[in-house]
């Protein structure tokens, strides 16, 4: 059997959709499960929508992600307009295609394109994903292959880049399902051999429409902003229309390619779960801790501005730990620090005199008294100062005062929020001395008159 061959084939015409990403990814395991290649042609006839920004954008992305291509070479079809110019001449000669005179039908339309002649066939090809699908191709007429012998369009220079580059399967979205038959007409008149085509299921939004800007992110570089890693992206994008024979969802590359089936990629559209997303991102997290974690700090001392040199290490390590729990991708710290929910532990809160009252009940004076006989209960602490013993020291005077009028103002003494880890963790990363320290200064916002 032949070596499998597959390719990747975008336009450089907008920022790579992540729909995209996927399509590349179920050839890209396809040919790597069968010991073949795996090829990236830039598609860049359209002169006019083409942009060198885009490709660059398109090479990057799959850099990042190690979707490494086999061509040695870049293959762009604006490097090969010669190829396709003496193919079209060659159809032309032998009366395959010819040049049709148009009437245009608006200011600037071509007044002359060259068209194939239509045998007016019925179409069949077995798709991979589809079965057996048949055409006839009688309703498409002499259709167009190019606005002239220098101008080949999309279907053409599709066919030709193809044969050119011995590519032996076609793994491509649901929607170039209906110019199959038309490329295959082409094959035929250029006397190409048949390909093997496959095509996927099409990528939706929750209401089943078209997955687009209005549901959130859908280029590749807005996901990758945002912090997911790419592996983890890869693994998502991989349950987006294909399930493999068991029920394991989480997968490195090495997995995937070992598990694809193309049999096993469903026919129906396949929904796109932000969620499920953050989800298996965050196992990703898990599986690469210590990256994670470094990744972690370096965003912390950025969007803090903090001095890596006057942090107490043991309250960054704690401080990570407790970030690294809360988020599912990187960008979620960006969101905790405009929350304030990090800060308090690198400097004393901003507080709100009612922040302090526990379901909006008590006197401040009574609860700078609590407070005060919480600081005096750390203060006498000796030995072990941990969460553990933290609050074996105050649970007995919390029973006593009642637990939510004496721990609500102590945890909001702390942080500064209404919502955050409990007390005994925060004077714990804090330690004995910070924590008493703040105490007190919270004692005196609240007994401060003015």
């Amino acid at each position: 059997m032949a070596k499998i061959i597959t390719r990747f084939a975008p336009s450089p015409t907008g920022y790579l959709h992540i729909g995209s990403v996927r399509s590349a990814l179920f050839s890209y395991l396809y040919a790597k499960k069968n010991g073949g290649k795996y090829f990236l042609r830039i598609e860049d006839t359209d002169k006019t929508r083409s942009k060198i920004e885009y490709e660059k954008d398109i090479i990057a992305g799959f850099q990042t992600l190690g979707l490494n291509w086999d061509n040695e070479t870049l293959y762009r079809q604006s490097d090969h307009i010669a190829v396709y110019s003496a193919l079209i001449k060659k159809l032309i000669a032998e009366d395959k295609a010819y040049v049709s005179k148009e009437e245009p039908k608006e200011e600037g339309e071509r007044s002359e394109v060259i068209r194939l002649r239509n045998p007016n066939k019925k179409v069949t090809f077995t798709d991979l994903v589809h079965g057996e699908v048949s055409v006839d191709t009688t309703d498409l007429g002499d259709f167009v292959i190019a606005k002239s012998v220098d101008e080949p369009i999309f279907h053409f220079a599709n066919v030709v880049d193809d044969h050119e580059m011995g590519i032996t399967h076609v793994i491509r979205g649901e929607e170039h399902l209906s110019n199959t038959p038309r490329q295959i007409l082409i094959q035929e008149a250029l006397g190409y051999d048949k390909l093997a085509y496959a095509h996927i299921p099409l990528v939706l939004a929750s209401d089943r429409s078209k997955l687009s800007k209005r549901q959130g992110s859908v280029s590749l570089r807005e996901f990758l902003d945002k912090g997911y890693l790419s592996e983890a992206l890869l693994n998502y994008l991989a349950l987006l229309g294909w399930h493999p024979s068991h029920d394991k969802e989480i997968f490195t590359m090495p997995e995937l390619i070992s598990a694809f089936e193309l049999e096993r990629v469903q026919k129906r559209g396949a929904i796109w779960n932000f969620e499920k997303l953050d989800w298996v991102n965050k196992e990703h997290l898990k599986m690469n801790r210590e990256t994670a974690e470094n990744k972690i700090q370096e965003v912390l001392f950025k969007t803090l501005n903090l001095n890596p040199g006057t942090v107490d290490k043991n309250v960054l390590d704690a401080v990570v730990n407790i970030v690294f729990e809360r988020i599912n991708k990187f960008s979620d710290i960006n969101e905790l620090v405009l929350n304030n929910e990090v800060q308090y532990f690198f400097e004393e809160p901003k507080w709100q005199k009612d922040g302090f009252l526990w379901k909006g009940q008590g006197a401040f004076h009574e609860i700078a008294d609590k407070l005060s006989a919480v600081e005096k209960l750390l203060g006498a602490m000796e030995g072990n100062y941990s969460k553990e013993t933290i609050k074996e020291t105050i649970w007995p005077y919390a029973e006593k005062e009642g637990r939510g009028f004496v721990l609500w103002p102590f945890r909001y003494a702390l942080s500064g929020l209404a919502k955050s880890p409990d007390p005994f963790v925060i004077a714990e990363i804090l330690k004995k001395e910070t924590t008493v320290t703040r105490l007190k200064s919270a004692i005196n916002f609240l007994t401060n008159e003015s």
